[in-house]
């Protein structure tokens, strides 16, 4: 079975979170309980804390009006005694210095693309490649994490049996980069997810996470459908890369966010 590279452990490594929202915030909290604590865990979000977020997000009513990042990085170092940094940026503005794990929870292409070009910029010898993107969205009851690193179709070939390298979520997934962020109110997002949905996908990511850092991450997609209480995985193969990469997708059906 072949199974993602892990070099980025071996030194100085970083695991950032992009969008502390319904499922970011819930992905950083799982991440607290098992990371080094020699890894730096960062914490992106430009969002303020509003009262719909109460409803099905990682956040009380004591943290209306803070930053969402700034908010969940500080209850996080204190309950877990450790350091949480954070940036109140949009992603756009910030560079990836450090190689390790960028999880975008993130719910529109233009994000997407920023946390593409932040990823692209790393390089890590000999490979060419610092940090896997792993990518979440979801509808209403259900969703999918897709995991990449690179523009470059090319260079994703295995090395006996290690991939360095896959396709960026949005060369997976191109439709990804047409959606485009809607102010919704309170009911209208009760109405498109479900309420249970952003816990659902933050345990998903949450494992591919925890694999991706003990080398064991066999998986290039994973899709949940909560209708009919499946996890589908698609494992990495020099076919299945082929297959996304010539028809430029996964599995479709129902709309992505």
């Amino acid at each position: 079975m072949y199974r993602l590279d892990n070099e980025f452990t071996n030194g100085r490594f970083a695991v950032t979170v992009v969008g502390c929202g319904g499922t970011g915030g819930f992905v950083a909290e799982g991440i607290c309980r098992f990371l080094p604590p020699e890894a730096i865990l960062m914490l992106i979000d430009h969002d303020r804390v509003e009262e719909r977020n109460i409803l099905r997000q990682c956040f009380t009513m004591e943290d209306l009006g803070k930053f969402k990042a700034e908010a969940l990085a500080c209850r996080l170092s204190r309950v877990h005694r450790r350091p949480v940094a954070y940036i109140t940026l949009p992603v756009a503005m910030v560079e990836i210095t450090v190689p390790g794990l960028v999880i975008g929870c993130v719910d529109n292409g233009l994000a997407r693309r920023d946390i593409a070009e932040a990823v692209k910029g790393s390089l890590y010898p000999p490979f060419g490649y610092r940090s896997w993107w792993v990518d979440a969205g979801n509808g209403e009851n259900y969703g999918q994490v897709l995991v990449g690193n690179t523009d470059k179709v090319g260079l994703c070939t295995p090395v006996g049996d290690i991939y360095h390298g896959l396709p960026f979520p949005t060369v997976q997934r191109p439709d990804l980069l047409l959606q485009t962020p809607q102010a919704r109110d309170c009911t209208s997002i009760a109405e498109e997810q479900g309420p249970t949905i952003n816990l659902t996908m933050a345990a998903a990511v949450v494992e591919v996470v925890r694999r991706l850092l003990a080398g064991t991450c066999p998986w290039v997609q994973l899709y949940i459908d909560m209708e009919t209480g499946t996890h589908a995985p698609v494992f990495v193969t020099p076919e299945t890369i082929k297959a996304l990469t010539e028809r430029k997708g996964g599995r479709h059906g129902k709309r992505k966010r």
